[in-house]
Order: C-alpha cells, then sequence, then structure tokens
C-alpha cells in the first residue's frame, strides 16, 4: 500500500537534465508540449530556441514523419486541411476554407516541419491569393497578409517556401510578373519578424537572355541548399529558374529535359523534374535528378504504370511528393469512409496503396478530392 511519505520521497527524485531532455527528444510534439505544465523549469527548458532546433535535427535524423492533406468536399464546397500518420489511419482535422472551389489552384511546400500552403481562384487577380503558413504538430496556423506596398496592376503570382541555412530563417519568397509595365517584382517575408522586404529592382540581375518581364512562372518550386528552384518552359528544352537567399540573385540553367506535362520536386534533398507522358501511349513517366549543380550532372529513371493502375485511375496522374525512396500521386479512391492513394517505390519497383480514414464531420466521403499531400517532420517550429 503506497504511503504519502512514499510519494514524498519519489517526488524528490531527480533526474540530469541530459536524461530528461534524450527522454523528451523521444516523444511525439503532442506529448511534449503537455509537459510544458509540469514546472516553470520544464516550460523555460522546453521553449528554449535551442532545444527546438535540437529536437527538429533529432526528428529528421529518426524520420519522424507525418503526411499534411488538402482535400475538397463537393457536397459542402469546402476546402478541408488535415494531418494524418506517415503510414495512413485516421486524418485529423486541422482547419477548413469556406470560400472554396474545385477549381482552385493549390500549392503545399514544406520545410523543417512547417507547411506554406496557397490557395487561389483561376483566371482572377492573383493577390486575392489566401496563403497560410501551418505547423500541424502543433496546429499552429499564421495566415499571411500580402504586402501594401506593391505597384497597382494584375499579374501573375507564385509563392515560394524557403529556408536561409546560413541565417536559420524561413522565408516565403514572392514573385510578381505583371505585363503593363513588363516587369518582375520580387518580394521577401521574414517569418523571423513577420514582414515583407522589396527586393531593389537594382539588385535583382535578371540572367542573361532573360529581360524583365520575361520570366515564365510555373507552379511549383523546391528549396535546395538555401536556393529556390523552378521550372522555365522555352519551345525546346527546360530550364531551372534559381533564386539565392544568400546573394538574392537570379540565375538560370539549361537541363537536357525536353518539356512534357512536367512538375519540379525534392528528391532526397536533391532536385528533381518528373515528366509526364501520355500514360496510356507508354505506360510510364521520365524522373530526373540533379546530382551536381556545377557541371549539370542528370540522372534519368522511368516509372513504368501498371495498366490496370491506369485503368482503374485514368490517364492523368501528378506525382506530388517524395519522400526518400517512396512517390505518392494525386489520384485517390474512396470505398466507404476509407480513401486510398497509389504510391511507387523508387527501389523495389512497385506501387501500393496508401489508406486513409475519413471522420464523421466528412458524412459524404466520395464527394471527396485530394489535391496536395506532403510529407513533414515533426516539429516544435513556432509561429
Amino acid at each position: 500500500m503506497e504511503t504519502l511519505e512514499d510519494r514524498s520521497r519519489m517526488a524528490k527524485i531527480s533526474l540530469p537534465g541530459e536524461i530528461i531532455e534524450e527522454i523528451l527528444f523521444r516523444l511525439p510534439v503532442k506529448s511534449i508540449l503537455r509537459f510544458k505544465s509540469v514546472s516553470k523549469p520544464w516550460l523555460s527548458r522546453i521553449s528554449d530556441p535551442s532545444f527546438t532546433k535540437l529536437h527538429l535535427t533529432r526528428a529528421s535524423a529518426a524520420h519522424r514523419i507525418a503526411l499534411f492533406i488538402s482535400a475538397y468536399d463537393d457536397s459542402t464546397r469546402k476546402r478541408h486541411l488535415l494531418s494524418a500518420a506517415h503510414d495512413g489511419g485516421p486524418v485529423t482535422h486541422l482547419m477548413t476554407l469556406d470560400d472554396a472551389c474545385s477549381t482552385d489552384i493549390t500549392e503545399a511546400e514544406h520545410l523543417n516541419g512547417l507547411v506554406l500552403f496557397t490557395c487561389m481562384k483561376p483566371y482572377s487577380d492573383y493577390d486575392h491569393a489566401q496563403v497560410f503558413v501551418l505547423n500541424p504538430s502543433t496546429h499552429s496556423i499564421f495566415k499571411l497578409s500580402y504586402p501594401d506596398f506593391l505597384i497597382n496592376g494584375k499579374g501573375r503570382v507564385r509563392y515560394s517556401f524557403a529556408f536561409n541555412e546560413c541565417t536559420n530563417e524561413h522565408k516565403i519568397l514572392m514573385m510578381r510578373k505583371l505585363s503593363e509595365p513588363k516587369k518582375t517584382e520580387i518580394m521577401i517575408f521574414s517569418l523571423s519578424n513577420y514582414s515583407w522586404r522589396k527586393i531593389s529592382p537594382a539588385a535583382v540581375e535578371h540572367p542573361v537572355g532573360c529581360l524583365p518581364g520575361h520570366l515564365t512562372l510555373t507552379r511549383g518550386s523546391v528549396c535546395v541548399d538555401s536556393v529556390v528552384h523552378s521550372t522555365m518552359l522555352s519551345s525546346s528544352s527546360l530550364n531551372i529558374l534559381r533564386f539565392d537567399l544568400r546573394t538574392e540573385k537570379l540565375s538560370i540553367f539549361s537541363t537536357p529535359i525536353v518539356p512534357r506535362n512536367q512538375c519540379i520536386l525534392k528528391i532526397n534533398g536533391r532536385v528533381g523534374v518528373v515528366c509526364h507522358d501520355h500514360l496510356v501511349e507508354s505506360n510510364k513517366m521520365h524522373m530526373w535528378i540533379l546530382y551536381d549543380y556545377e557541371t549539370s550532372v542528370w540522372v534519368q529513371e522511368f516509372i513504368r504504370f501498371p495498366e490496370s493502375l491506369i485503368k482503374l485511375t485514368g490517364p492523368i496522374l501528378f506525382p506530388l511528393e517524395v519522400n526518400m525512396y517512396e512517390i505518392i500521386f494525386s489520384t485517390s479512391k474512396v470505398s466507404g469512409n476509407v480513401m486510398s492513394v497509389p504510391i511507387y517505390n523508387l527501389k523495389r519497383r512497385c506501387f501500393k496503396s496508401l489508406e486513409f480514414t475519413l471522420g464523421h464531420q466528412f458524412p459524404c466521403p466520395k464527394t471527396m478530392k485530394l489535391n496536395q499531400i506532403k510529407y513533414y517532420v515533426e516539429s516544435m517550429v513556432p509561429l
């Protein structure tokens, strides 16, 4: 029988700080946040930026990942932002966008446990985009404001998520291409001070052969080694547009890739481009991975699709995300309250199905359409 004296003696037992931290690093973020209420020393320890940084390093090394999901419900005309375990299972609701449309253009990019989600109406003023930064692990959400110092005029806008490894800063790069006057504006939003900064036109050196206002902004970008990469189209080849956060300069380098409905992805820490062929004709996709930027060394691989999968999903399959050696594709199939998503394993060269269980907040699961799905590392990075 435990007595009050026993409890008092146990309460006096203390562990070294290093052991406590080692235990905390092995716990899910949700559990760690609960321990903030144990005592003021624990609150101070867990809230320390060095603890957050080391936790992220440990989580990345241990590959503790989860999934961010964007899905549109045709029956309610609402867009839902969700999270789920990396191997599927029940989804967790993060937030709902009421003013949504099935034709909305959505983008999602992730860095260090944070997700940049963009939703904009097609054929409308691009400055009316809804842009959010989320930490799905802590359920923290921040809505990005539009910079009020931009000149008037309509133009195509692209938002890119970036991380400057030299300054340890998360940033959002906004590029706006104006038709009148012909120019390209570049703005940077820092998550360190929550403010916009316009890059001076004099500081932005346009690449050779690319006049101001003639940059072709395509969907999607990836940040590798403090450099934001995106694709540029030409008639015969695909070029990569680079914006270096350290020097704040643009550059372009050519690729051996022939444009075929391409998308840019980060593949095992490298820049990758996946090109879509007509799957009905060839049953395959071309995948290019940049191994060396200085010497422009690209390695090409193929993804072959079984005819049964193409018949089931149709000829349009877009790769949404790469995690280590697995590629998640955009198509989804709903049976009951279970949503299935195809995944391709690059090592085993075969497909498998990832299944998510939709909750009670989705009374008509069959009307749910998957738009985005991204891996993210469990992180305590604050917003």
